[in-house]
């Protein structure tokens, strides 16, 4: 079989791998599509994500979904992976907040030393308690996208509950997360839904998934009242419009991966507006959601803008970067061997 691997800063191959068996209490799965995710094109480009350095090849990709090829399930089964596993002892995880598990393995991660190997193989073999079945009639191509669905999700919930209810809320950055957080949104209940960015391209999928006004940063007047914020473009900038633009007493979300280091901001804003200004992390509960949403026809089909072939692994992670053209890129890795 063949996998998506990262060997370094700018070397990506598509190379064979071994072919392997499900032990005891573990699942294969055939893959049929993994979506490219930032993460993804962090390892291609810098050879690593924050302190996380590619040291030995690295199977990129956690986004994927096929069918069962061995194990419990009967074989075709068309089934999600849930990318995470937490130990389930540590505090955090006791406390039912396993995504900031200090010692979970996430797929396609540097951060451990051997690396966790991703999903971007054509056979995959994972614990059997990370695979969910999917419900009749959700199309593979559509459930690729339950795992950037639940980081939204967990975005959502991470403002409070019932926080954007008949709110007005503010989206910086309309990349595959900032779409899928404003799909959220409508879905959450949200009257209004602001999504800015830098590209036109962009915003036009966010008026397509629900987005109700759209700013191109730079070129048009800001609405006042924002009651929430949410984080989305990873920068800087755009923390500092969240902290600007939302209401006194209000409420900002970064989910938006920020660059290692320090990042400034504005800090006297959190306290003489009395904001409050939180993180969200990966998910957990929220991925059996966003299959259950996706089931149900949450409208986020146009996040997905082009799909490659295994073999076509370099040019993909190429156009993906491109944001003026591409938003979610998928490797479809149901096909045959690479040539």
């Amino acid at each position: 079989m063949y996998a998506c691997v990262a060997h370094g800063a700018g070397d990506l191959r598509v190379e064979e791998r071994p072919d392997v068996e499900p032990g005891a209490g573990q699942v294969a799965v055939r893959i049929a599509y993994g979506g490219i995710c930032g993460s993804d094109l962090h390892y291609y480009h810098d050879g690593g994500v924050g302190d996380f350095r590619i040291k030995q090849p690295l199977v990129l990709g956690h986004e994927v979904v096929g069918r069962v090829s061995a194990g419990d399930l009967p074989a075709g089964t068309p089934v999600g992976i849930h990318p995470a596993t937490p130990c389930g002892s540590c505090p955090e995880c006791l406390q039912d907040q396993r995504n900031i598990c200090a010692y979970s393995n996430y797929l396609g991660s540097a951060a451990r030393d051997p690396h966790i190997q991703g999903g971007f193989v054509q056979e995959l073999i994972v614990r059997a308690d990370q695979v969910r079945v999917l419900p009749e009639g959700l199309a593979l191509r559509t459930a690729v996208l339950a795992e950037p669905l639940s980081v939204a999700i967990h975005a959502v919930r991470q403002a409070g509950e019932g926080a954007v209810d008949g709110k007005r809320v503010l989206v910086t950055g309309a990349g595959p997360i900032g779409l899928l957080v404003v799909a959220a949104l409508r879905r959450s209940g949200a009257r209004e839904v602001i999504a800015t960015d830098l590209q036109e391209a962009p915003l036009a999928l966010a008026r397509e998934v629900g987005a109700t006004h759209t700013i191109r940063v730079g070129t048009a007047d800001w609405p006042d009242a924002i009651d929430v914020a949410i984080e989305a473009s990873g920068t800087a900038a755009g923390l500092r419009t969240c902290l600007e633009r939302v209401r006194r007493g209000g409420t900002v979300v970064q989910v938006g991966s920020l660059p290692g280091g320090d990042t400034a901001f504005p800090g006297s804003l959190l306290m003489t507006r009395e904001l409050t200004l939180t993180g969200a992390f990966r998910f957990d509960h929220e991925f059996d959601t966003a299959i259950a949403w996706l089931a149900g026809g949450l409208p986020v089909d146009p996040i997905v803008t082009h799909t490659f072939p295994l073999d076509e692994a370099r040019a993909a992670f190429d156009l993906a970067t491109d944001r003026t053209v591409a938003s979610k890129v998928l490797l479809d890795l149901s096909g045959d061997t690479p040539a």
